[in-house]
C-alpha cells in the first residue's frame, strides 16, 4: 500500500492569475511541471 502524506508535505505552487497557493493533486501527477493555474476559472481568465 502506498505511503500516505500529510497535506502540508505535498508540493505547492502559486497560481499565475489569482496569486493563491495550491497543492499537488493526484490528477496532476503526470504533468505537475506544466500546471500553472489553480482552477478552470483561472485558466479561462488568463
Amino acid at each position: 500500500m502506498p505511503k500516505q502524506r500529510k497535506k502540508s508535505e505535498l508540493p505547492s505552487k502559486i497560481c499565475q492569475v489569482c496569486g493563491r497557493p495550491f497543492v499537488w493533486r493526484k490528477k496532476w501527477a503526470k504533468d505537475w511541471e506544466t500546471v500553472k493555474f489553480c482552477s478552470q476559472r483561472c485558466r479561462e481568465a488568463k
